[in-house]
């Protein structure tokens, strides 16, 4: 179980969620959950991604509390999840589906939205019944469905097998990441976030990701360097909107362009101008924009229309 490193003050500090429960995955796995807002209010769900936890989604808790019941949970080994036995993308999509059952009212719907390899969760889940029923709508941040290693720009040089295997060996590294200093924090700005990041979202950002115990870094990393759910895109109905940053080195935006070409109901592609990998940080005004829109229109708290949200537009973020 993670360390809680966050920061405790400033707009990237967690707020004090209304309640907490554990809910328990398929096999037994237990998963903090936390649910912000009025209990009547339409839901909106969060899966965070990889080395991080609830307390990535902050701002986006704190923007959408007042009018939407917020749900998030820590993935298993992360936050306050203990690590559970098994380490998969089913694993992953079990969690989600648990969380959902054990969240949601009987036949209430939420808008889930995912970043990293929390968008590879809803990926994972979406030829299961369960996560059709209870999904009115999809986003998918800064996350992509394989290829990740391949793709990835972490490493500075031509693609190819070299820079694969240093990209796989750096990502996967059992090497303790140890307290957030000067130049850890330069590391993690270079590695995962664009280079316009104001220090105190970088600062929040590696509190969040230096908590994440060793052993559990390295086992997801192994998972998702073979990541591959292209098939399960496929399997993705629900209406999807897809973000992504053009600085991003972790998922470039290859990613998302590819998602949004290959989502049956892709409802539009966000492109951040000089944002990284941790977009709801970066560009918390944006992503909490677009899982507005997404809940307004899919969740029927305000007039639906037939627009696209964010379809193929840039924006710069200050």
């Amino acid at each position: 179980m993670s360390r809680l490193m966050h920061v405790v003050s400033g707009p990237y500090a967690p707020p004090v969620a209304r309640r907490e429960f554990v809910a328990v995955s398929a096999d037994g796995a237990r998963l903090h959950v936390e649910v912000h807002g009025d209990e009547d209010a339409p839901a909106v769900v969060l899966a965070h991604g990889w080395t991080c936890s609830t307390a990535f989604w902050a701002a986006q808790i704190r923007a959408l509390a007042t009018t939407h019941r917020v749900v998030a949970y820590d993935q298993r080994g992360h936050g306050r999840s203990p690590a559970g036995r098994v380490h998969s993308t089913t694993a992953l999509a079990d969690d989600l589906v648990a969380v959902l059952e054990s969240a949601l009212a009987p036949g209430e719907r939420a808008v889930v939205a995912g970043h990293s390899m929390g968008g590879m969760t809803i990926m994972a889940a979406a030829g299961r019944p369960e996560f059709a029923a209870r999904a009115a709508a999809a986003l998918l941040c800064s996350t992509g469905s394989s290829r990740l290693v391949d793709e990835a720009l972490v490493v500075p040089v031509r693609a190819g097998g070299v820079r694969t295997r240093v990209t796989g060996a750096v990502l996967g590294s059992r090497a303790p990441l140890g307290p957030v200093t000067p130049v850890a924090r330069k590391v993690l700005k270079y590695a995962t976030m664009g280079p316009g990041s104001a220090p105190d979202k970088v600062e929040a950002c590696a509190r969040i990701v230096h908590a994440c115990p060793t052993g559990v870094r390295h086992a997801w990393s192994q998972v998702l360097a073979g990541v591959d759910l292209d098939a399960d895109v496929a399997r993705l109905m629900a209406p999807t909107a897809v973000i992504g940053g053009t600085a991003d080195r972790l998922t470039p935006i290859v990613h998302a362009r590819g998602l949004a070409a290959a989502l049956p109901n892709c409802v539009g592609l966000t492109e951040l101008t000089g944002m990284g990998h941790m977009t709801p940080v970066e560009a918390p005004e944006a992503v909490t924009g677009v899982l507005r829109e997404l809940a307004e229109r899919y969740l029927g708290t305000a007039r639906p229309d037939t627009t696209d949200l964010g379809t193929t537009e840039k924006e710069k973020m200050p």
